[in-house]
């Protein structure tokens, strides 16, 4: 008999992207131990462009939302726009986690509270490394600003790539196998890890095993770091097959 575990998301409402490559990942998983199955359940945000205005605004919303969600309730819950915590500053996460642990709290539910941010940064702590080189689809300035919250939290970024594409619904439909290509852009000869996709917007999830395959270190996305964390918070073995090391048997 299998066990249904229910995973609440908090995704912008031009995010495309985290409904698809979560549950992608989490199916491949059912197929390797079919005794646990996932459900998923959304709540968006309104954001359109990634700028630092609507950001904010994305993320005064983050209460109501998680209240929508805890009438699920859900197992977990996954905030999903990783650069709308890191462009408030050093730290954040941890106070948009407790803010939504809070608004599921005032409605009886107990989940635990991912987000994307934060789960980034645990992955590479999980990977043992402390070098890392990333790709974003951000303007500059707030590439610069993820940049700024790794290297706050103890994470040397040896390089970056801004995409620079502004529009939301734009970096949902970028390529994820012209990634392969990025990459070579970067200097990775310091690096012990590439971070493939510092969004949960860009697709990368077909590209993260085969750029490991080439490169001989570790490749995650926030996407596959934040798997990585539903899984511990569902007290099951963060394993998917194909999706990197990080979250390898």
């Amino acid at each position: 008999m299998s066990t249904d575990h229910h995973i609440g998301m908090i995704v912008p409402s031009s995010n495309l992207t985290m409904e698809t490559e979560l549950p992608r990942m989490l199916r491949a998983r059912e197929e390797v131990d079919p005794e646990h199955r996932f459900v998923f359940h959304s709540a968006r945000a309104r954001m359109q462009h990634v700028t630092p205005e609507q950001l904010r605004a994305m993320n005064a919303q983050a209460e109501r939302a998680a209240t929508e969600l805890a009438d699920a309730r859900p197992d977990v819950v996954a905030t999903a726009c990783l650069v709308a915590i890191m462009a408030q500053g050093p730290g954040y996460h941890c106070t948009a986690e407790e803010s939504i642990t809070a608004a599921l709290r005032a409605e009886g539910s107990q989940a635990p509270v991912v987000s994307s941010a934060g789960a980034l940064l645990d992955g590479i702590t999980a990977l043992g490394v402390s070098r890392v080189a990333i790709i974003t689809p951000y303007m500059k300035p707030l590439t610069r600003a993820v940049v700024e919250y790794l290297e706050s939290a103890g994470v040397e970024v040896v390089d970056s790539l801004s995409l620079e594409v502004p529009d939301n619904l734009a970096v949902a439909r970028l390529d994820p196998a012209d990634l392969r290509k990025h990459r070579q852009e970067l200097d990775l000869s310091r690096a012990d890890a590439l971070v493939l996709s510092a969004c949960v917007q860009m697709p990368s999830l077909p590209s993260i095993q085969p750029v490991e395959d080439e490169l001989g270190i570790p490749v995650l996305s926030a996407a596959t770091a934040t798997t990585y964390r539903i899984l511990q918070e569902l007290g099951l073995p963060p394993v998917v097959p194909g999706a990197g090391r990080l979250l390898a048997s």
